[in-house]
């Protein structure tokens, strides 16, 4: 055993976290700046497009305008990405397509946390360059699944078991994310809570925690500490509540249609009879001819959803359709742009596309609202917030750690009883439709906890069912006969009854060897010893003989002694059973 299986369990998870950590914050690091150099390549240089940047990456919302540049390389630029990223995904690692969170989901259910190592270079380098060419996909897929990835490889270097090794894998999701939004609190949460449809994985959390915050001040250091958005700093109207509950309504119905549609895309996609090289490229010529009605879905839109928060509506750019119709149009524009992105086979993260989509149906109803109750909504800021996290919360099937991720994105605290009750709804109404297909519904439900919720074989066998021995003494027998049925049986103590058959305790060999022979049993009899029923199982019958270290258990019903049950008869039962079981399943398999 080496040395961190020697430790404690939260010893050895609080080195284990802060490796993690560090991991999480390299991954964070590394992808962002990949992303920014194809960026620039692709979108800056190639198009010679200004893209909007959120406030927490240097951007200036109050002074941004839009150039348009050579608008129409656009389908160019996502296509020659889509071409590269296929290239590289499926000539070295296919299950890097995708959005990457969910394969990092299925290793920890059904592969032990068992990743290929050759993902991790795959999945960040074809995902930075899936986003940099303009592709409408998210930076934390490819973050989960690097942290994940290198976790998993970690853990194998240290000889961790495979239990350990799926732990690291969560832990690196959660970390992964939490870094990359530099939301750690939620990070930490979402690394217990993406694992599952309606549960949460609580033996992640405490790792999780140590690896979020060391992640998160690593990329921070580098990167600052400005929360993504900003700080909202408006004061909560409770008059607002009744219209975030429409907003979650909404949300939740919007996405039931993210998540069909991603995967009905996926699904054509599947069934095309082409070479996988160039799905991508096809998917990505789609989403470029919808970015040339709206530019504003290329990429991860971040710097547009600051721009809607505070209402710099007049900075939107379509050349075919006016401001306010765009507004309305772009939850659904981004929700096909995605689904061609990455149904096709594209590379990156469904999480940054979710808080876009969101942020778009907030606005739009926070518009509505503003018209209808001036007073009551005079901005459309906190619905641009709560739509965020109502929407992702029911498409991502991750309710608590959206909630605490879209806070800490936007520091808006005071928001907070307002966004519970929109992602309560939104949760309620989307039902089980879930962005992450791999997300199983309950932790008995995952196979990476089988053994925990199965009913051992000894706990379906009764007592009853197994043949019992009669072999017993008398509490008025002597010392000499009570151990020459000892040696005879090769028991170490015998259960003892009295002339009515009343089970009365146990004698030991150990009492009797200085006595004498010819002397009574009765004063070495132990009372009040442990005793099994008829209905008892066999997994009671078996702890009794573990605690007494016997090779029997007696049998007692009613006060009346029965038999003492054998542990050769207790196996017998138990394989008896074990074949019958076996030869059922087969039955009605045939």
């Amino acid at each position: 055993m080496n040395v961190l299986q020697r430790l404690g369990y939260f010893e050895k998870w609080f080195i284990l976290g802060i490796i993690a950590g560090i991991i999480a914050g390299m991954a964070a690091t590394v992808f962002y700046t990949l992303l920014h150099l194809f960026e620039f390549i692709f979108i800056r240089k190639f198009i010679g497009i200004s893209y909007p940047e959120p406030i927490g990456e240097g951007g200036k919302v109050s002074s941004f305008v839009f150039h348009p540049g050579d608008y129409y390389l656009i389908p160019v630029s996502v296509a020659i990405g889509g071409l590269l990223s296929g290239l590289i995904v499926y000539t070295f690692a296919p299950e890097a397509e995708g959005h990457g969170t969910d394969a990092a989901i299925r290793a920890y259910h059904y592969y032990q946390g068992k990743i290929r190592w050759v993902v991790v270079p795959v999945k960040i380098i074809a995902s930075a360059i899936t986003i940099g060419s303009g592709g409408s996909a998210g930076r934390e897929g490819p973050t989960a699944q690097f942290s994940a990835g290198i976790g998993s490889i970690l853990a194998d270097l240290l000889k961790l078991p495979p239990e350990d090794r799926r732990k690291m894998v969560a832990v690196g999701i959660g970390a992964g994310i939490g870094t990359i939004f530099k939301t750690p609190i939620g990070g930490a949460l979402l690394s217990a809570e993406i694992l599952y449809r309606r549960d949460l994985e609580p033996e992640i959390l405490y790792p999780s925690l140590i690896a979020s915050a060391v992640g998160y001040v690593i990329f921070g250091s580098i990167y600052g500490f400005t929360p993504v958005f900003g700080y909202y700093s408006e004061v909560f109207d409770p008059l607002r509540l009744p219209l975030y509950a429409v907003l979650g309504i909404v949300s939740g119905l919007l996405a039931i249609l993210y998540v069909k549609s991603f995967y009905g895309v996926n699904s054509i996609f599947k069934k095309l009879k082409i070479s996988n090289y160039f799905k991508p490229v096809i998917g990505a010529l789609i989403m470029g001819c919808i970015a040339l009605i709206a530019p504003e879905v290329m990429g991860t839109g971040y710097g547009w959803i600051n721009l809607a928060e505070y209402e710099k509506i007049n900075v939107f750019y379509s050349p075919l359709i006016p401001a306010l119709l765009l507004l309305a149009l772009l939850p659904i524009l981004k929700i096909l742009a995605t689904s061609f992105s990455i149904g096709s086979g594209g590379s990156g993260g469904v999480f940054a596309p979710g808080l876009f989509i969101g942020a778009f149906v907030g606005a739009d109803l926070g518009l509505i609202f503003h018209y209808l109750f001036p007073n009551v909504v005079p901005t459309i800021a906190p619905f641009v917030i709560i739509g965020m996290a109502s929407f992702f919360g029911a498409a991502g099937k991750v309710p608590l750690s959206v909630i605490v991720m879209v806070t800490e994105m936007t520091g808006s605290l005071q928001l907070l009883p307002g966004t519970m009750i929109a992602v309560a709804l939104s949760y309620l109404v989307s039902g089980n439709y879930t962005i992450y297909q791999a997300q199983v519904p309950t932790r008995r439900d995952s196979p990476a906890h089988k053994l925990e919720y199965e009913i051992p074989l000894l706990k379906m066998v009764k007592v009853g069912d197994a043949q019992l021995s009669d072999i017993k003494v008398n509490i008025d027998d002597n010392v000499g006969t009570a151990i020459s049925k000892m040696l005879g049986n090769s028991f170490m103590s015998l259960p003892v009854v009295d002339g009515n058959n009343t089970f009365i305790g146990v004698v030991y060999l150990r009492d009797l060897e200085k006595a004498s022979i010819d002397e009574s049993i009765g004063k070495y009899v132990v009372r009040g010893a442990p005793y099994v029923r008829p209905e008892s199982t066999l997994e009671d019958c078996w702890d009794i003989m573990a605690r007494l270290r016997s090779r029997w258990a007696c049998v007692v019903k009613d006060g009346k002694y029965l038999g003492v049950l054998t542990i050769d008869n207790l196996l017998k039962a138990y394989e008896k059973n074990a074949s019958k079981l076996k030869q059922d399943s087969s039955n009605r398999t045939t």
